[in-house]
């Protein structure tokens, strides 16, 4: 397993990624709203905010964050590879690029998803 920032080359596998757990984020039902998030991703990478979690070179994992806000943006992770300890490597590969000194914000599910609270109880525990 190998944590790393993304590459521009790493859009179609990231992608694939997101259309497997589309389904748990809101906002990403439609053609159109997958081609904005894709072009919100290759604007992460280009700013060195988009972390990738491999497994064989398949991405498995993938992370979004600003820099600016001190926010996890976006985090999801294949279900095949769950309970591998995917995000929490992600999220720490993540906050050296974070102000230590502010609060760090987590955005990755809307208020009121059932299935986001385990996933920030885990993050905010870290």
């Amino acid at each position: 397993m190998e944590i790393l920032l993304a590459k521009n080359q790493d859009i179609d596998g990231w992608m694939n990624l997101v259309c497997k757990v589309k389904e748990n984020f809101p906002g990403l039902e439609t053609e159109d709203a997958l081609n904005e998030h894709r072009s919100t991703v290759l604007a992460f990478i280009h700013k060195e905010c988009a972390v990738c979690a491999k497994c064989d070179d398949k991405i498995v994992g993938t992370l979004l964050f600003s820099k600016d806000n001190n926010m996890l943006c976006f985090l999801a992770v294949d279900a095949k590879y769950r309970r591998q300890h995917i995000a929490e490597n992600m999220v720490s590969y993540m906050l050296k690029f974070l102000d230590p000194e502010r609060d760090i914000i987590v955005n990755t599910y809307r208020e009121g998803v059932r299935d986001g609270i385990c996933p920030k109880n885990c993050i905010l525990f870290q």
